[in-house]
């Protein structure tokens, strides 16, 4: 028999065969697992830790690597278990925590902190650039370090989310202590904040009109003060006016009619910032000398210098100083006087933006499609990225966005 087999075709069935399939490649995952460094806080009195333990959980759950410092938030109220339980290492020496991919802390490290760190890390903390110096950064630099300042990150509104949590904070707060101080028998002036019937309010002079402004307007007409606020814009005058739901008096900055609120005031609240840089000063030593003898003083703003002329930089252990018989009260870290409160807001904002860059495979490539976070940088692997920050302290300078383009 002849065979037939060299002549036999095979035809598609249907033209559908003859269309190109589509060839289905590995896609690769960009995402990475971090290791975290959670420090204890050596800065004097700093009682905040930067995340909570459900924050700590939330990363571990995500597959990241979590190490606590030893009691690093005892001052907190947090223990180690209730990290530890939620699968945190706890880290008995400070070398091992600073060895981490991401250092996240509160207070801008130390010399010596930094010195433990391995180099080119993530640093996200405050900056408090009225407290550091030029060595600072260098050293920073010297590590090739990229960090990021609570103070100039932005969210997808272009707020800065970290900044009014703890400004939230701070405005309520500093309320709470000018009335602790204006009642005290050597420091203040033995009287109730508020008032009573047939006693006039305490007078409240509120400088600036942003969210410390706000939240200090509130509290203090909360306890029935009479409230001034002052400010430079009158839309963030207006702003705080209908935010609060009431009246209250509102004036912009002019030396006069300021010089003259203060002489009848019985505290002043400075709650001016700059958007870089240092705090203006709006209130004059000769304005102070005219305050009435054991009125109360509170610089919120004094982690930017300050804007009495007369402020100084104190701590929580010795918080006030005498200066022309005024009581004033300049901590930079006010949050710090109510710790859980601020450590619980300050993980709520953070353990996204930790989560965001472990999804996007890293920092660099998390800045390629963030503003808000990019806007935070101030170093990016040991170059300043901050225009005020380069020229305040002799730094060389480049543009993030070349940076970023040119890194691969």
């Amino acid at each position: 028999m002849e065979d037939q087999s060299k002549d036999f075709k095979l035809y598609p069935s249907s033209t559908s065969q003859l269309m190109p399939s589509e060839e289905r490649l590995e896609i690769p995952n960009k995402a990475c697992r971090l290791s975290i460094g959670i420090p204890k806080e050596t800065t004097q009195l700093e009682n905040r830790v930067s995340l909570s333990p459900e924050g700590v959980g939330q990363l571990i759950k995500a597959g990241h690597r979590v190490i606590v410092e030893n009691n690093a938030g005892v001052a907190s109220h947090f223990l180690n278990h209730q990290f530890s339980d939620l699968g945190a290492e706890i880290a008995y020496e400070s070398n091992v925590v600073y060895n981490a991919d991401v250092i996240v802390k509160v207070a801008p490290p130390s010399s010596a902190e930094i010195s433990m760190m391995k180099g080119k890390q993530v640093l996200i903390s405050s900056l408090n650039i009225a407290s550091l110096s030029d060595a600072h950064f260098k050293q920073l630099s010297a590590k090739r370090i990229t960090a990021l300042a609570f103070e100039y990150i932005k969210d997808r509104d272009g707020n800065f989310p970290i900044v009014r949590a703890m400004s939230e904070i701070a405005g309520t707060t500093s309320i709470i202590i000018a009335a602790d101080y204006l009642c005290h028998t050597e420091y203040g002036r033995g009287l109730m904040f508020g008032g009573l019937s047939g006693i006039a309010p305490t007078e409240v002079i509120i400088l600036g009109a942003g969210t410390v402004g706000e939240f200090a307007a509130r509290a203090a007409i909360g306890m029935g003060a009479f409230v001034k606020v002052f400010d430079d814009s009158v839309y963030r005058l207006r702003r705080l006016q209908n935010n609060i739901g009431t009246r209250v008096y509102t004036s912009v900055i002019r030396p006069s009619t300021l010089s003259e609120a203060l002489i009848t005031a019985d505290v002043a609240i400075g709650a001016i910032r700059a958007k870089a840089g240092f705090s203006p000063v709006c209130v004059s030593e000769d304005m102070v000398m005219r305050m009435k003898a054991g009125a109360v003083i509170i610089d919120v703003s004094i982690d930017q210098g300050g804007c009495f002329e007369t402020s100084i930089m104190t701590d929580h252990k010795n918080p006030v100083f005498e200066k022309h018989g005024v009581t004033h009260y300049c901590v930079p870290n006010i949050p710090s006087k109510v710790p859980r409160t601020a450590s619980l807001a300050l993980s709520n904002l953070l353990v996204p933006v930790l989560l965001k860059i472990g999804e996007e495979g890293g920092i660099t490539n998390m800045l390629r499609t963030d503003h808000g976070i990019r806007f935070g940088v101030y170093l990016y692997n040991g170059i300043s990225t901050n225009r005020y920050i380069s020229d305040h302290f002799g730094l060389p300078h480049k543009d993030l966005e070349l940076l970023l383009a040119g890194f691969r």
